[in-house]
């Protein structure tokens, strides 16, 4: 069972707080989006989970195609697999469509203007038909039937059609042609869905041009599909630009999913805008590394002030972590020992700080009181 209800609405804005059922449980939204790739939020353990209140999982339909091979069809499901009985989703391969194409070829990342230092070797060939992808040695192919079945294998609760996501750096015609494909692929996915348990998501693209857009979302927007993501590249003036030209035009009953954008800044804009939920690598990612989100800002807990530090890793925090008394100092010099465990606590401190930070959203709808929270939060979390 998929379904979606709003159950408040901001007056001053679009945002908006609801409810999406699926057949492991209800999302809260607006919702943060956990990333676990390959099947497992990476430094966590299954029961460490709970503790987070993580809601929703996005595993990666890409690498797990790789990794799984012939075992794919004999794959036990991805809540069993992650010990995760909430909702799970996921992508179809459409990013790893431009990360292992036209981001390694232009150097870039989704964001324009940031230079990655690839080294120039696309390992992608696009046709109307679908993508080849160079994998060491061998050719694998992935079309919109061939990612539908293997998302309908893998068992998510939401998943998504195959889209081509393209460079910030591809001009408007290429743009076009993309998204003509894009658009019928869309009908394809629609077409080669068996199972009626999972929610399939349309993808709207269109690089950086309005007229794009608006075409996609319209288009996107006609079509069955339960709900809705946003993809494609852009900067932060860009992603708020896409988001304002195409939000309105999606049916307003229908769920919006904002793909790989989480920092701050970016979620209480994207939810003044419409969005209901979004992922992103930033919690886990910069956990693993000693960044450390909190209530006034981010801070590395690697650095050496913090060396027999007594405090938490954030005042008055109510995390596992934080509420087990962990101090900043035994952190700093479990990541100065190379320990895991320095990975894990940080991960679940950070995981459960912007689930938080979702949940006051959600209370700030309710109360009709998101605009001043918004400013409250962007007045003490600076990136």
């Amino acid at each position: 069972m998929f379904n979606f209800k709003i159950i408040a609405k901001d007056k001053k804005s679009r945002a908006r707080t609801g409810v999406i059922e699926t057949p492991h449980g209800i999302v809260e939204t607006p919702a943060y989006t956990i990333v676990g790739t390959n099947a497992a939020v990476r430094t966590l353990h299954p029961e460490d989970l709970p503790g987070t209140k993580t809601q929703l999982i996005i595993a990666n339909t890409y690498h797990l195609w790789r990794e799984l091979g012939d075992r794919l069809d004999s794959f036990e499901g991805l809540h069993k697999k992650m010990g995760f009985n909430g909702a799970i989703m996921t992508d179809s391969g459409g990013f790893q469509v431009f990360s292992l194409g036209f981001a390694r070829e232009h150097g870039t990342s989704k964001v324009a203007g940031i230079v990655t230092g690839r080294d120039g070797i696309n390992l992608t060939k696009i046709t109307d038909d679908g993508v080849s992808f160079k994998d060491g040695e061998r050719e694998i192919f992935l079309n919109p039937e061939i990612s539908i079945g293997i998302q309908e294998k893998l068992g998510a609760d939401i998943i998504f059609a195959f889209d081509e996501c393209t460079s910030p750096l591809n001009d408007y015609a290429y743009n076009k042609l993309a998204l003509a494909r894009t658009h019928a692929w869309a009908k394809r996915c629609l077409a080669a869905q068996k199972r009626s348990d999972q929610a399939l998501y349309g993808i709207i693209q269109g690089g950086e041009w309005r007229d794009l857009r608006e075409e996609s979302a319209r288009f996107i927007g006609s079509l069955p599909f339960p709900g809705f993501g946003i993809g494609g590249s852009f900067g932060k003036e860009g992603m708020m630009d896409v988001l304002s030209w195409t939000l309105p035009l999606l049916p307003e009953e229908k769920p919006r999913h904002l793909l790989g954008i989480g920092r701050i800044e970016d979620v209480l804009n994207a939810v003044e805008l419409g969005v209901d939920t979004l992922d992103c690598v930033i919690p886990t990612r910069e956990a693993r590394h000693g960044s450390i989100w909190t209530a006034e800002g981010r801070y590395d807990v690697k650095k050496g002030r913090y060396a027999g530090d007594k405090k938490p890793l954030e005042k008055n925090c109510a995390c596992p972590v934080c509420a087990s008394g962990r101090t900043r100092g035994e952190i700093k010099a479990l990541f100065a020992a190379r320990d895991l465990e320095a990975g894990r606590l940080a991960t679940i401190h950070n995981v459960w700080f912007f689930n938080e930070l979702m949940r006051q959203i959600r209370e700030s709808i309710k109360e009709e009181k998101f605009a001043k929270f918004k400013k409250k939060a962007l007045s003490k979390l600076m990136d």
